[in-house]
């Protein structure tokens, strides 16, 4: 349904020295490697990361050679964790690599012709979500996206040295205030900033309203709008030693802030056969379109799947109330343009590449790089002429 009246929403994000994307970074990025020399391989990565320890482990089925503990070290410097001083040097962590192949009762099931069924089959049971919405020109929720733009903000001055106390670690959280389905303005913003010793707290506030929050946020905050930064008055201690990290762990940041359903599926370090990742990003693919379309004014589509089937078992899309034509006209033109099946999603979308180290930080949607190819809405415009819009 439509939502009347106003209301409060708020959404969060990490930057990429946060400790659970680290993980995701080093889960994705040791995927990618694999995929440079075999574009067949199938992986599910998982890390682990505290004090000093880096710990990989998981499943894959590759013909490549991947040197994990050396592409550890590089996610760990391009992030930002290459002094002693950060508390968690990439130089002198220790790395334990545990992986084991993948079982082949999983394999015969996404191998084409090896199971019960000729077809490529999903590789997992499950559901996934897909979701779009006009409220921002991404398509995205608005406390999502702004979000993610406050912590790539942090991250952008901290890299270029504008505020050189900064450190790797940090988070965002927007709350934005609605009047029925439209954006209204900023009710609060809440930052929290991993800085060195020396800086005082009233220096770091000042520099974070001015170099992050007013870019990001400015035309949206008011004199009732709420700022907190740093809350509690100290973040020296963060990254890894602060707080474990663990892949998977950030769904909510990874897909739309709360806003629509969620399947429960994680997607870094998983290979394009998982359908949590793929089935994923082909729901939002779909919505994206759907949106762009003119079709609805936000859209929800979910997809499920049985381990080893092709055809997903389900297919259920939700507007909401603001769809422009019937909804079981918008399904029959999903349908008829669409295709949910795993090998069709992989070479629709064209996921054996290796891509996937940078969706593991700021949202796997809503990001401007033609090499997420589930943000595309080529889709659009055959979709608006067969409606009749």
């Amino acid at each position: 349904m439509k939502n009347k009246g106003n209301f409060l929403f708020t959404s969060e994000s990490v930057t990429e020295g946060h400790p659970d994307k680290v993980c995701d970074q080093i889960s994705d990025a040791i995927y990618d490697e694999m995929l440079k020399q075999d574009p067949d391989s199938h992986a599910a990565i998982e890390c682990f990361v505290t004090t000093g320890l880096v710990l990989v482990g998981g499943e894959a089925k590759t013909k490549s050679y991947v040197n994990i503990p050396d592409v550890v070290r590089r996610v760990l410097k391009k992030i930002g964790y290459n002094h002693p001083n950060t508390g968690f040097n990439a130089d002198d962590v220790g790395v334990i690599v545990t992986l084991h192949e993948q079982s082949p009762d999983i394999s015969q099931g996404v191998d084409e012709g090896a199971g019960e069924y000729e077809d490529q089959g999903a590789g997992d049971q499950g559901l996934m979500f897909g979701y779009a919405s006009d409220e921002t020109s991404e398509l995205m929720p608005m406390p999502i996206i702004l979000a993610h733009k406050l912590t790539m903000k942090l991250t952008e001055v901290r890299k270029q040295g504008i505020l050189n106390y900064l450190r790797p670690d940090g988070k965002s959280q927007v709350t934005v205030e609605y009047e029925g389905d439209k954006v209204k303005r900023v009710e609060t913003v809440v930052i929290a900033a991993h800085h060195s010793e020396e800086v005082q707290l009233a220096k770091l506030r000042a520099d974070i309203k001015e170099y992050v929050i007013k870019p990001i946020v400015g035309d949206l905050i008011d004199d009732k709008t709420k700022i907190f930064i740093n809350s509690t008055g100290r973040f020296v201690m963060g990254g890894p030693p602060a707080d474990t990290g663990l892949t998977g762990r950030k769904i909510i940041v990874d897909t739309y802030g709360g806003v629509g359903s969620h399947g429960g599926g994680a997607f870094s370090g998983k290979c394009v056969t998982k359908v949590d990742r793929s089935g994923a990003y082909m729901a939002r693919y779909v919505a994206k379109n759907l949106v762009a379309a003119g079709l609805t004014d936000k859209c929800e589509v979910q997809v499920a799947y049985s381990i080893g089937v092709a055809d997903p078992v389900g297919v259920f899309v939700n507007c909401f109330g603001t769809e422009k034509i019937p909804e079981d006209q918008i399904v029959d033109l999903v349908n008829k343009h669409f295709s949910f099946r795993p090998k069709h999603i992989i070479d629709h979308l064209n996921l054996k590449r290796p891509i996937y180290e940078k969706t593991a930080a700021y949202g796997h949607f809503g990001r401007n790089d033609p090499d997420f190819t589930w943000e595309t809405t080529d889709k659009a415009n055959i979709l608006r002429k067969e409606a009749g819009l």
